[in-house]
């Protein structure tokens, strides 16, 4: 591998993410280079500001090696900044659910060679406000029942269910779940009302380290992916929860509806918690807007655009 970076890159690091021997190889290769600055992050939030801070020393690219939280920091700091710099990404977390959508290596040095001659795209960005904050999600925004479902995942759950821990999981919590009295709006329609179990606003296709909940989502055509899970019977739930996390393909359930739009306002009864790319954010009304091809991002070889619908069948 050359010792020489033919643009002025920037990479930040995470160094809770990953293995040590991830973060420990990463950095003997990348050390040497001339043309790369190596940023580690120490505290929550600080890879946004060390992202602005790149930009503002002259990177022509902003990588990101962590995972989907270190990612989304990065984000905000490179869409907040003072001009447009492309992203790469080396996925170095436990989900990658981003790296999943976009067809990343999992190996960090392979994700590096990657980010050195692989093709670029123009990527939506999902700009997220609240009534104090403001948010950017590059994957997706969660809110509802998931938090409930990765409290009953525990080690033991997994360990005896392997691949069906998740609908394990699922049918513990099943009768628990709160209904979210919700009001919709998709862009200048008319409110809606609906019953909601979970409400995904996708950009990207996976969560939870590769469940598929917003499998058709794509992050380039300038529109959110809104899958919403309507309260039904346990039965009716557990349906939707097997073709989710076994099949993985849950929108032809009756309880499942996919929706999409440029921008989506939530109000909910009692108060859903969101999260943005994994990270938690707000229970407060919510306003959710598309960043059309905000963002110049690195993808693999096998990324995809636009998936093939394939929700037929039961």
């Amino acid at each position: 591998m050359s010792n020489e970076a033919t643009l002025k890159i920037s990479l930040i690091m995470n160094p809770a993410s990953g293995t040590s021997e991830q973060g420990a190889l990463l950095l003997e290769t990348l050390a040497p280079m001339s043309g790369v600055t190596i940023l580690t992050t120490d505290a929550a939030g600080e890879g946004e500001r060390l992202a602005r801070q790149a930009v503002a020393d002259g990177a022509e690219l902003v990588v990101a090696a962590g995972g989907d939280g270190t990612i989304n920091e990065v984000v905000k700091g490179l869409i907040e900044a003072e001009r447009r710099v492309p992203l790469g990404i080396i996925p170095l977390g436990t989900g990658n659910d981003l790296a999943r959508t976009l067809a990343l290596p999992t190996d960090p040095l392979e994700a590096w060679k990657l980010i050195l001659v692989g093709e670029r795209r123009k990527l939506d960005v999902i700009e997220i406000r609240t009534p104090r904050e403001l948010h950017y999600a590059l994957n997706v925004s969660a809110g509802g029942f998931s938090g409930q479902l990765n409290e009953a995942m525990s080690s033991e759950v997994k360990s005896a269910w392997g691949p069906l821990a998740y609908l394990r999981g699922a049918l513990g919590v099943l009768p628990d779940l709160t209904s979210y009295r919700t009001t919709i709006q998709y862009d200048d329609q008319a409110p809606e009302q609906v019953d909601a179990l979970n409400i995904i606003i996708a950009n990207g296709r996976t969560a939870a380290a590769g469940v598929q909940v917003a499998p058709l989502a794509n992050p380039e055509d300038g529109l959110l992916d809104v899958v919403i899970v309507h309260y039904g019977s346990i039965m009716q739930l557990a349906g939707a929860a097997a073709r989710l996390l076994v099949n993985g393909n849950y929108l032809n359930s009756e309880l499942v509806e996919l929706r999409r739009a440029k921008k989506v306002q939530v109000i909910s009864d009692p108060e859903i918690w969101f999260n943005a790319d994994g990270e938690l954010i707000t229970n407060e009304p919510i306003v959710f807007e598309v960043l059309p091809q905000a963002l110049e991002v690195v993808v693999g070889a096998e990324y995809q655009a636009v998936i093939e619908d394939v929700t037929t069948g039961s």
